[in-house]
C-alpha cells in the first residue's frame, strides 16, 4: 500500500513538473520534457528516491505506450541513479592479525578456520571461492591454487609463505579428522559436509566479536584488505586485476578505492603498447 502511494505520489510530481513546462496531456509528452524532468532528479535528492520516481515515471509511460493512450516518445532509462555501491574498510595490519588469531587451532574446526581465513585474506578469494575449492586444484609444491571464478574464468593465484603454512597444517593434521564421508572439497563442516557461506558470515562476525574491532567483518573485507595491502606495498595493478579475477582494470580501480586518473596513469604506465 506504501508502494502505490509513493508511485502515485511520483506520478503527481512529475505530472506538476510537466504542467510547469507547458505539457497538459501524457499525450503531448516527448522525449525531451522527459529528460528536462530526469535532470531535476540529481543532488540533494536521495539517489533511491531519484530512482523510484524514474521507475514510476517509466512504468506509467510504458503503460501508455502498451495501450495506445498516445505517448510515442521513448521511455527513459532503467538505471542512472542507484546509489553507488559501498565499499567495506580494509582493516590494517594489527586488526587483521587480531582476528586470524581469534580461532582455536588446537581443535580440526579452529585449524579449518584459520586456515580458510588465511586463504581468503592470503589469496584475495571471494568467499563462493574458497568453500567450493577442491583437493586437485591445490598445488603445494608450487605454493599455488587454481581457482575458478565468476563466468568460469580460471586463474592460478600464488599463496603468500604464512597462508601456505596454515593450508598445508590443516590438510595434514585436520581435515581427515573432519571427513566422515569422500569430497574432493578443501574446506569441510564440522560434520564433514561441503561447508556453507552463511556459514563463514557467521563465523567471522563472531571472530570479530572475539578480536574486539568496532564492527563484524565479512569475507569481502578480507578479499578487499588483500587488495589495499597488495596495492600499497607496490602490486602492480594489472596484475592485481589478475588476482582478483576482475573483467575490467575499471572494476579494480573500484575495489582499491583509487582516483580513476592515477589508475589510467598506472595502466599506461604498464601497458606495453603506450
Amino acid at each position: 500500500m506504501h508502494t502505490v502511494s509513493a508511485y502515485a505520489g511520483d506520478l503527481a510530481l512529475a505530472g506538476a513538473f510537466f504542467n510547469g513546462i507547458g505539457v497538459s496531456a501524457w499525450a503531448d509528452l516527448r522525449s525531451e520534457h522527459v529528460g528536462r524532468y530526469l535532470a531535476t532528479l540529481g543532488p540533494p535528492l536521495a539517489s533511491s528516491t531519484a530512482q523510484r520516481r524514474m521507475s514510476s515515471l517509466r512504468s506509467f509511460l510504458k503503460f501508455l505506450k502498451r495501450n495506445g493512450a498516445g505517448f510515442t516518445g521513448e521511455l527513459p532509462p532503467t538505471g542512472g541513479f542507484r546509489k553507488a555501491k559501498r565499499l567495506p574498510k580494509a582493516l590494517t595490519r594489527e586488526q587483521l592479525e587480531a582476528l586470524l588469531a581469534v580461532p582455536d587451532v588446537g581443535k580440526p574446526s579452529g585449524l579449518r578456520d584459520r586456515a580458510l581465513l588465511e586463504l581468503i585474506y592470503g589469496a584475495g578469494l571471494r568467499v563462493s571461492e574458497a568453500v567450493e575449492l577442491e583437493i586437485g586444484s591445490v598445488d603445494l609444491s608450487s605454493a599455488a591454487i587454481r581457482v575458478t571464478g565468476k563466468r568460469e574464468k580460471t586463474r592460478w593465484i600464488p599463496l603468500p609463505g604464512q597462508t601456505l603454512r596454515w593450508l598445508e597444517r590443516y590438510l595434514s593434521d585436520a581435515r581427515g579428522r573432519l571427513a566422515r564421508v569422500p569430497s574432493g572439497l578443501v574446506f569441510l563442516s564440522d560434520r564433514g559436509k561441503p561447508m556453507l557461506r552463511q556459514t563463514v558470515y557467521l563465523k567471522l562476525a563472531a571472530f570479530s566479536r572475539a578480536a574486539g574491532l568496532p564492527k563484524a567483518v565479512g569475507p569481502h573485507t578480507l578479499r578487499h584488505t588483500y587488495a589495499v595491502h597488495l596495492l600499497k606495498g607496490g602490486a602492480d595493478l594489472r596484475a592485481l586485476q589478475e588476482l582478483l579475477g576482475h573483467e575490467s582494470i575499471a572494476t579494480t580501480q573500484v575495489y582499491t578505492q583509487l582516483d580513476v586518473a592515477e589508475v589510467q596513469r598506472k595502466y599506461r604506465i604498464a601497458h606495453p603498447r603506450k
